[in-house]
């Protein structure tokens, strides 16, 4: 690098920065490479074309930014704009986050609101069957009526066809009917709850996404577990390597 004169190592990165070839990350580690990188990477031509790439709306030759940028440096009005974009896009991440929080309770609701309407429709199916059982033994006792039995038997029948307070056959097809009703619905709650459930799924795998970061998700390594990898490797190695030793 030394053998480069200065006007040289400007040149480059000028025309770097021009075609876009050289971007601010660039700039800020070739600063830290030497001492003659960090007075030519902090020079204001630079960082004016950074700035005007990267921030058109913010930058422009016609605007008034020009003006302050005579009284700050362009690096400083980068910095600047630079930390007012990512506070937005960090703000823009937040709300999308809340958002997407925001669908996962209304999936879960949903889901939950369909596991009550599951468990009602079940209930009623059950209660339409034990009353179906009923009939079916008050018709039972009715068609025993015309035959002979024995009088206690008999008594008892004509108890349970006395306790039917409603036409037997006309309530008997209405069940079925309520049963064949009940059984359709439950048969389209469990469809629609496991497409629900398999949406709950989607939204909060997309959610686990969102809040993922690779830096602050990062399972901390145990020492003592380092330490007995480093030991059991080298124990490896003297097995494979150590003369005599008897397998």
């Amino acid at each position: 690098m030394s053998a480069l004169p200065e006007e040289l190592w400007r040149r480059i990165l000028e025309i770097g920065v021009q075609r876009r070839g050289v971007s601010y990350k660039d700039l800020c580690c070739l600063s830290i490479s030497s001492r003659r990188l960090h007075r030519l990477c902090d020079e204001d031509f630079l960082w004016s074309h950074l700035l005007s790439s990267d921030f058109p709306p913010f930058f422009s030759p016609s605007s008034s930014s020009i003006t302050s940028a005579h009284s700050s440096s362009c690096k400083y009005l980068y910095k600047l704009r630079y930390e007012r974009d990512r506070d937005k896009k960090i703000a823009a991440h937040r709300r999308a986050v809340l958002r997407k929080e925001s669908q996962v309770l209304e999936r879960f609701m949903r889901l939950r609101d369909m596991e009550t309407r599951l468990a009602e429709e079940t209930n009623k199916m059950r209660a339409t069957l034990a009353e179906l059982s009923n009939l079916s033994n008050v018709r039972q006792a009715s068609v025993a009526l015309n035959v002979w039995q024995p009088e206690i038997i008999r008594g008892r029948q004509k108890q349970i066809v006395e306790q039917c307070v409603v036409p037997v056959e006309s309530r008997f097809h209405v069940l079925h009917m309520e049963l064949k009703l009940c059984k359709q619905q439950i048969l389209g709650l469990e469809k629609a709850h496991i497409d629900e459930k398999r949406r709950l799924a989607l939204v909060e795998e997309e959610l686990q996404s969102m809040r993922y970061h690779p830096l602050r998700d990062q399972k901390p390594i145990n020492s003592g577990e380092v330490e007995f990898n480093i030991k059991r490797k080298k124990l490896k190695k003297c097995e494979v390597h150590c003369p005599g030793r008897e397998p």
